[in-house]
């Protein structure tokens, strides 16, 4: 639940913000005078505060100040019904998230508080690398007991509490920002502030703005002086999300601030320095982007004090189950739904589905499901169309097999001789294979090519029958009792 604190003399504000936001997602409180501020501030710690400048006869400067020193996580909002130019600059340049004027727009409160309300969460809500917990308890993790996610667990120890830059290298929906975020949780940095911008996403004519403030007048719009990302993370941490997509001009300066750590306002000539470290994060082969002229060898190697490579979802699949069933939980609660396990032929569908999309793919598949649902458990028919679209469709090829003989089953234990003979090694995968292709092929007999009946009979899911059929070659058809019989699902 976030919190939100209203320091204003005037009740009334209180109670208008408190029925605006949704009483189970936001606490709301209320201070009238700078006494009670600076208390409750204490306190409660808030995410966010939204502060008058006039409380009474007393300031609303002095308790920012004190807000700022005893909780600088808190993003303070400043509210005034005496604004002018003058003034919001000021509070801009202190340090404030956002200057609103009275009478306040609701839609524009709302949407300023919400955004606060995000930051805050980056700030404060922790990344744990697979803590052994419930799956609900935290809403940000990185899931994995596989030897991939357990070596990613190991490199965000070793480089966290270093004061070094860091590139973070994967596919779209691999868990980038939640790799940065655990870096910085677990920083010497972790009580300054965090900010992520994707670069991607903002335009060229922008992203200078965004990342190292404007001066007023700067450019049509620039209607006050703006604070970049970077003097907002002083002595805190920034993400460069999609860094690769940075243009030229911005690559220098973003390698002058790496050089020197300092740089000007857009339109300004002061010069500003800071302490921030770096984060930067990209799908893009940047080696290619450099041969190509699109990426400055220089600030490659700047930013690449230490390269984390975060594996596709696709090269780590027995994290699947893990990432389900932390989705379900988490999703449970969210959507106000009850399904208590997820049945194994839907793992087994999710764990054959190619996933393009990663990680970020999964949490909507098992979101869509959940909505699907009707009963206790997540059978395959409540996922998306085009996962079951790809199971149903996938084609074995149409070979002619014999039925299985007593000579086979003697023939894996006089292969197996041969291979100790022979000195070669991974035996058991191999034995494993050759088992598994005798057994369903005999089931597959016994039952006439019925799939269904074959799967009982042994005990599997139909869907983890089809992929043993995809792995050891076996045809679809099966030659039983001297004709061909279709099997069936």
């Amino acid at each position: 639940m976030f919190k939100l604190l209203v320091v204003d003399d005037d009740p009334e504000v209180g109670s208008v913000v408190e029925c605006l936001f949704d009483k189970g997602s936001v606490q709301v409180s209320s201070a009238h005078t700078a006494e009670d501020g600076r208390r409750l501030a204490i306190e409660q710690c808030p995410d966010v505060v939204l502060l008058d400048l006039m409380l009474g006869n007393q300031s609303g400067w002095d308790v920012f100040r004190d807000i700022r020193q005893k909780t600088p996580k808190s993003l303070v909002v400043f509210v005034t019904g005496h604004g002018t130019p003058d003034t919001a600059i000021e509070a801009m340049k202190q340090g404030a998230h956002d200057y609103l004027v009275k009478p306040l727009d609701m839609k524009q409160l709302e949407q300023v508080v919400l955004q606060a309300f995000q930051i805050s969460r980056l700030m404060n809500v922790p990344t744990v690398v697979d803590a052994d917990r419930q799956p609900d308890a935290l809403p940000d993790r990185l899931i994995g007991r596989g030897p991939a996610m357990q070596a990613i667990g190991k490199e965000i120890g070793r480089v966290a509490a270093q004061d070094v830059n860091v590139l973070i290298l994967g596919e779209s929906g691999s868990g980038k920002e939640l790799v940065a975020r655990a870096i910085y949780q677990h920083s010497r940095r972790s009580q300054g502030p965090f900010l992520a911008i994707n670069c991607a996403a903002i335009p060229e004519s922008l992203l200078e703005s965004e990342l190292f403030g404007h001066e007023r007048g700067a450019f049509t719009g620039a209607e006050r002086r703006r604070l970049g990302k970077f003097e907002q993370c002083h002595l805190g941490t920034i993400l460069l999300d999609e860094v690769g997509d940075m243009a030229p001009n911005t690559q220098a300066r973003l390698l002058r601030v790496l050089e020197q750590r300092c740089f000007e306002r857009v339109g300004g000539s002061e010069t500003i320095t800071v302490d921030v470290r770096i984060l930067a994060a990209t799908n893009q082969d940047l080696e290619m982007l450099i041969e190509q002229g699109r990426f400055r060898r220089d600030l490659y190697y700047r930013l690449r004090g230490v390269t984390i490579h975060l594996p596709p979802l696709r090269d780590r699949r027995e994290d699947i189950p893990h990432l389900a069933h932390y989705f379900l939980f988490r999703f449970n609660r969210d959507l106000g739904t009850s399904v208590q396990a997820i049945a194994a032929g839907t793992l087994d569908v999710l764990q054959r589905y190619a996933w393009p999309g990663n990680v970020r793919e999964l949490q909507s598949v098992v979101r869509e499901a959940l909505l699907r649902s009707s009963g206790p458990v997540l059978l395959p028919e409540f996922l998306p169309p085009e996962l079951l679209h790809e199971e149903s469709g996938d084609v074995i090829p149409e070979t002619s097999e014999p039925c299985v003989a007593e000579e086979d089953w003697r023939g894996l234990g006089h292969d197996f001789e041969q291979w100790l003979a022979a000195g070669e090694t991974d035996l058991y995968r191999r034995a494993l294979g050759q088992f598994d292709r005798l057994i369903v092929a005999r089931a597959l007999e016994q039952t006439e090519g019925n799939q269904t009946r074959a799967s009982e009979l042994l005990g599997l899911s139909r869907f983890t029958l089809r992929a043993k059929l995809r792995n050891t070659q076996l045809a679809v058809e099966k030659v039983v009792t001297g004709h061909t019989t279709n099997s069936s699902l």
